[in-house]
């Protein structure tokens, strides 16, 4: 199966496309698909960024690696599809309430957007996320800009996410460990 199978049918390079065309006319199998969507969320992180990323490693590079590029195409891709099925509690014992593994990877991602500075890279969850009150510790790499104090904004970081797990999950969170991977310069 290929990262592509779980986006509904489409492909990144479509996504791309019909992001590029400012997703017009709207194309209800992809504003309706949940992975098609979180995809297109981090495809328009990465097109914001593109540009000073580019300029950061042209100047500090005398050729730029456009290899990257691919690399996190393929992460978003890979990241994107639907996933495991975290069951949430259910009303009656016949409910089947879940939430996908994809969905909790776009909660995780969208804590970014509350710590200036920060870019949330890889999300992954240590434990049984199928069986539900199992415990989970979720592991995140980031990536800061330059002159941000890295335990501040760490310690943001876990809150929100911490904060949108518990709205939005029945996840039995024992830990949230963040790596810094990466220190971007200043644009």
């Amino acid at each position: 199966m290929t990262p592509d199978d779980d986006l509904d049918g489409h492909t990144i390079e479509e996504l791309s496309d019909y992001l590029e065309a400012g997703r017009t006319p709207p194309d209800p199998s992809i504003e309706g698909s949940a992975a098609c969507r979180l995809a297109l969320d981090a495809l328009t992180r990465l097109r914001d960024l593109t540009p000073d990323l580019i300029a950061a490693d042209t100047a500090a590079e005398p050729e730029a690696d456009d290899g990257w590029v691919r690399r996190i195409l393929d992460g978003i891709a890979s990241e994107a599809r639907s996933g495991r099925r975290i069951p949430l509690s259910a009303p009656t014992p016949d409910a089947d309430l879940v939430i996908t593994e994809g969905a909790v990877r776009g909660l995780v991602r969208a804590a970014e957007g509350a710590v200036p500075g920060v870019l949330v890279g890889r999300c992954r969850f240590d434990g049984d996320l199928t069986t539900y009150g199992s415990p989970v510790r979720v592991l995140v790499d980031v990536s800061l800009l330059y002159g941000q104090p890295l335990p501040a904004a760490t310690a943001r970081l876990r809150a929100e996410i911490a904060d949108r797990l518990a709205a939005h999950t029945a996840l039995d969170v024992t830990g949230i460990d963040i790596t810094v991977s990466d220190v971007r310069p200043l644009p």
